[in-house]
C-alpha cells in the first residue's frame, strides 16, 4: 500500500468518530445485494448499489462521504478495516455481511 493512501488514512476515524464507522477488478455495480461480501466486493461497488448502500451507510455511517472515499474506494471493507484505526471493528463486519445475506 503506497504511504500516501496509508497517510491519507491515518485520520481515518475522524469522520467516524460519531459512530455511534492493490486495486481489484471491480464487480458489477448492478450485482445483487447476495452477492456482496466484505472479504470481496469493492467498497464503490457496494455505494453504487442502494440496497447494500443502504447497509453500509446504517452500519458505517458516512462511508461514502469521508475525505478519502476516492482513496480507498476500490479496497474492500474487510481490506479497509485496518487502516481505520479501529473504526470498522470486526462486529461491524460481521453485522454488514449479515445484512447483505438477508438480502438473498
Amino acid at each position: 500500500m503506497n504511504k500516501m493512501l496509508t497517510a491519507s488514512l491515518v485520520g481515518f476515524s475522524l469522520s467516524f468518530g460519531a459512530l455511534a464507522a492493490a486495486p481489484a477488478l471491480a464487480q458489477d455495480a448492478a450485482a445483487t445485494p447476495a452477492a456482496a461480501s466484505v472479504e470481496k466486493t469493492p467498497v464503490m461497488d457496494l455505494v453504487a448499489n442502494p440496497a447494500t448502500k443502504a447497509v453500509v451507510d446504517k452500519h458505517i455511517p458516512q462511508l461514502a462521504s469521508h475525505p478519502a472515499y476516492d482513496q480507498f474506494k476500490e479496497m474492500t471493507l474487510k481490506q479497509l478495516q485496518p487502516l481505520s484505526q479501529g473504526a470498522i471493528t470486526d462486529e461491524m463486519l460481521t453485522a454488514v455481511q449479515a445484512d447483505f445475506d438477508k438480502t438473498k
